[in-house]
């Protein structure tokens, strides 16, 4: 799938050059579990975070990109980045691919693959 073959190994390789552009910290965000988003990084051979406690996310992360869970899907929705893929593989409600640059919690800037959220689309 194109989020463990580039997306996620893209951001955690461009992590020292984005923290260089002033920005706090890089997050990966799935509507998946805490459970599988675990899994999945150490699957991706990300470094685990062990002792720092400079994140709140921290022991029990990764040592860069942060993985977070949206299990229920309430962060993507709010974002307006859910869509459903019941006809195509059977995968229900997921989130859209996309990045974001949030400061002080507002929004900076955002891009979505595609341009739009799609339903059904082809992973």
């Amino acid at each position: 799938a194109t989020c463990s073959s580039t997306h996620l190994p893209g951001y955690e390789k461009a992590y020292e050059e984005i923290k260089s552009l002033d920005i706090d910290d890089v997050y990966c965000l799935s509507v998946n579990d805490a459970f599988v988003m675990r899994q999945w990084g150490l699957h991706l051979g990300l470094a685990e975070e062990k002792s720092s406690s400079a994140s709140p996310l921290n022991p029990g992360n990764f040592q860069q990109v942060k993985v977070l869970p949206d299990g229920a899907c309430l962060f993507t929705r709010g974002m307006g980045m859910s869509c459903t893929w019941d006809s195509e593989r059977g995968f229900g409600e997921r989130s859209w691919r996309y990045s974001v640059v949030i400061n002080d919690m507002k929004i900076e800037k955002l891009f979505v693959e595609a341009g739009k959220v799609i339903q059904n689309f082809d992973p």
